[in-house]
């Protein structure tokens, strides 16, 4: 058994992150931006089937603030940081700010993690990190990829994540001496929810079955299950192969919204009934977006697919991914049972 700190404790990938390690018997110390944020992180792990009692504590410690990591850090063997901050009131178009907090947050979590000796730091990046900033390319991405955050169309949350992955690596090139780095690299992250509260990919979803969203723009996605995310953190924490590597995390191809739209209606049934059917023309699209925000975010992504291979987490670690649709109807059918779908 080991003692692990996985930061962001009450976030969606964190809490399936902990029900993990608490599964392989590790202790776990989780940090909390504020200690408020325990009860309802404790009330996902518990519908997560987290056992009672668990080897489980949180502590307080923000990702721009110093107090408190040395404490959450301390006897520790391994850190995941998996906090994805966005701070409190900050305009998603608050480019400064939301790099600030990734960067600054992930340079506090290595110096505080390499200060109490600290084995290894696994770092929850993201394929915002790879894909893009250049022409889309034709076959798969992989971890020898890296976005341009100069490139054209490149938005906050992209740069964010590209510039505190790289001061990761440097971090780790100039004082992370003794200490070991490995970086998961998830695409769009589906899976049963725990909770009232949802990452974006999961409010996808949401749209769909409420019908929020009348038709599909022609737009691909890659994706995988948030408990395979979490395994892969896992096997990145302790494989002696997974030290100063990137792992990207997808089930495979890039899929369009309209087959996902089909896969909820295939597996649903009655429950997807507002699930939309037609694919919009990217003309139709981009003629919505002249009015519409909702529209004008997709026209930037027409047609595009941006597919990740993940043979490298495969082959390294063993590691092996549910199928996209099971990833997808476990999204459903979980927003269904929390009441959190329009009835």
């Amino acid at each position: 058994m080991a003692r692990v700190l996985v930061t962001g404790g009450s976030g969606f990938i964190a809490a399936h992150v902990i029900l993990a390690l608490l599964r392989e018997g590790h202790e776990v110390r989780a940090s909390l931006r504020a200690m408020d944020r325990e009860k309802p992180a404790r009330a996902q792990l518990a519908a997560g089937g987290a056992p009672t009692p668990a080897p489980l504590s949180f502590h307080a410690a923000d990702l721009l603030a110093d107090e408190g990591w040395s404490t959450a850090m301390e006897g520790c063997d391994y850190a995941l940081h998996v906090a994805s901050p966005v701070p409190a009131g900050m305009a998603a178009g608050d480019e400064a700010a939301l790099i600030r907090v990734a960067r600054e947050g992930t340079l506090r979590v290595l110096s505080a993690a390499r200060a109490a000796g600290v084995r290894r730091v696994v770092v929850t990046s993201s394929f915002a990190a790879v894909g893009y900033g250049r022409a889309p390319r034709a076959d798969f991405y992989d971890e020898r990829d890296w976005t341009d955050v100069d490139g054209e169309g490149v938005d906050a949350y992209t740069r964010s994540k590209t510039l505190a992955e790289r001061a990761a690596w440097d971090f780790m090139e100039g004082d992370g001496a003794g200490m070991e780095l490995a970086t998961v690299n998830p695409v769009v992250v589906l899976g049963p929810a725990l909770g009232p509260d949802m990452s974006a990919s999961l409010d996808l979803v949401r749209a769909l079955l409420d019908g929020a969203v009348p038709a599909l723009p022609r737009v691909y996605l890659g994706l995988v299950d948030v408990r395979d995310v979490a395994d892969l953190h896992v096997k990145a924490m302790t494989a002696p192969e997974a030290a100063g590597e990137r792992f990207l995390a997808t089930t495979g191809a890039a899929v369009s919204l309209a087959a996902i739209a089909r896969t909820l209606r295939d597996g649903l049934g009655p429950a997807a009934r507002r699930v939309p059917r037609f694919e919009l023309p990217d003309l139709a699209v981009r003629l919505a977006a002249l009015v519409l925000p909702t529209a004008r975010l997709a026209v930037p992504r027409l047609g595009i697919r941006r597919s990740a291979t993940s043979v490298k987490a495969r082959e390294t670690l063993g590691w092996s991914p549910r199928p996209a649709e099971e990833a997808i109807l476990a999204t459903a059918e979980s927003l269904i049972r929390l009441g959190l779908v329009k009835p």
